[in-house]
């Protein structure tokens, strides 16, 4: 089932299917930015220029990260003082680097890596390589 929203942003309107939409970046300065399906275009929304547009989105996040999802994976990961919530479906490719376990993804639709390391971000890392053995069967 899709879930439309009607999101103002830099003037214009817009109208999105937010199950479309496969990232998240909640900073910490409370914005809250995604990627347009199909687009390297993103979308930055912050509580106090658009607040009902803001909490759309807030409250959408919550909703999904809430539920077990069969045929989504979604993971929330901390990397560089900002925080991602993922739909590690939509990852295409994952590098792993043996000599020091990191792994690097792209985000979709974006020129975005996402590098998470076993030390300092084990539960997420933890969570990806689960993900890309129950999916892939390939283990890294």
């Amino acid at each position: 089932m899709a879930y439309w929203v009607k999101i103002i942003y830099e003037r214009n309107e817009y109208i999105i299917n937010l199950k479309q939409i496969t990232a998240f970046c909640h900073e910490r300065n409370g914005r809250i930015t995604f990627w347009l399906p199909d687009s390297a275009s993103s979308i930055v929304i912050n509580r106090q220029s658009n607040q009902e547009d803001y909490q759309k989105i807030l409250d959408y996040v919550e909703h999904i990260t809430g539920l077990e999802f069969e045929k989504s994976f979604w993971v929330k990961i901390l990397y560089e003082r900002n925080e991602y919530i993922i739909n590690l479906d939509s990852i295409s490719c994952f590098r792993h680097e043996p000599n020091n376990g990191r792994i690097t993804f792209w985000l979709p639709g974006s020129t975005i890596s996402v590098v998470i390391n076993p030390v300092s971000n084990s539960d997420s890392y933890q969570k990806v390589l689960e993900y890309i053995q129950n999916t892939t069967g390939q283990t890294l």
